[in-house]
């Protein structure tokens, strides 16, 4: 409450040394911009979470979602609408593959935003799985494996589209990242491993300036590996703008030999690098288990992840 009697050239004063700490703070926001590129801010950050757990729970809520089942066809569908609701225009790649329990239909599912450049212009994918693993023994909903990179770029999906980038940006969904048994070069990645084939057969290689993988990347204790398989000035990029926005704790400066979806591109000539959290629960404990479920993630873990992503490929676009 005001006191009585205060000096109005005191009063006046204040009003000054208010305003100029207000231009103070319009000046330090607009530097920062400068720096930074048109990242997302923190608000919109947890936005961005918020929605990419929301879309998480969608999926959760459909049960087990492995290849071949009806929630997974559902799942296709969501997929689908979310993306076109975007106004994200979609490619449906169906094809058959032999697994170790015979032939099996699967669906990549692309989101296709063109950008400025016209033809010359190159294509930055921005990938994860949709599948989850299939178990028998225990109900897995693989909210995180599976999940997690799923709901964060379809809440990306909107945010890409309205960018408008010079360079075209596809957000791929990839079918049949798990094995069928266990994890072998034959049975494992079925989907990009069709994807690189297809970009070999077609000559798009040189077209695609980037591979961005996210997987597992919603755990409320976040720590991105710093994947020896990626491509190297690829990975620092990504390091550098995670840096850039505040979030070095969380892009971690050890890791290992990641064989994930990124292997198949990699392999083809495309660089490629993964965003994975490898280290989920105690002693791994929640990896392919029935603990696997939505309460083991957070908006922020999600939202980190998406703002830096979503400035890798400005970054990429500036280049």
């Amino acid at each position: 409450m005001p006191q009585k009697g205060k000096p109005k050239g005191r009063r006046t004063k204040t009003w000054v040394a208010l305003a100029v700490v207000v231009a103070g703070v319009v000046v330090i926001w607009f530097l920062a911009l400068l720096v930074t590129g048109p990242a997302l801010s923190l608000a919109g950050g947890s936005a961005l979470g918020k929605a990419a757990l929301d879309r998480v729970n969608e999926l959760v809520a459909l049960g087990p979602r492995p290849v071949g089942s009806e929630a997974h066809r559902k799942m296709e569908r969501i997929i689908i609408d979310q993306l076109k609701a975007a106004g994200v225009s979609v490619d449906e790649d169906r094809f058959t593959t032999d697994t170790p329990d015979g032939p099996v239909a699967m669906n990549n599912i692309s989101g296709r935003i063109p950008g400025r450049g016209g033809p010359s212009a190159r294509t930055i994918i921005l990938a994860t799985h949709y599948d989850t693993k299939i178990e028998t023994k225990f109900q897995f909903v693989g909210a995180n494996d599976g999940g997690s990179g799923t709901g964060l770029l379809l809440a990306l999906a909107p945010l890409i589209a309205k960018r408008g980038f010079v360079h075209n940006v596809w957000l791929v969904f990839l079918d049949g990242e798990e094995a069928f048994h266990e994890w072998t070069a034959t049975d494992s990645v079925y989907g990009s491993r069709h994807l690189a084939a297809q970009l070999q057969s077609n000559g798009g290689v040189p077209k695609i300036g980037a591979f961005i993988l996210l997987d597992m990347i919603g755990d409320k204790n976040l720590g991105i590996l710093r994947d020896s398989n990626s491509t190297p000035w690829l990975r620092d990029v990504v390091w550098k703008v995670a840096g850039r926005l505040g979030y070095s704790k969380y892009f971690l400066s050890t890791g290992t030999a990641m064989e994930d979806d990124h292997v198949p591109l990699l392999q083809a000539g495309v660089p490629s690098v993964d965003l994975i959290d490898f280290d989920y629960g105690p002693d791994q404990s929640y990896w392919h288990t029935a603990k696997d479920t939505a309460d083991k993630l957070s908006a922020q873990s999600l939202g980190i992840v998406g703002e830096v992503a979503l400035e890798t490929i400005a970054e990429l676009d500036r280049q």
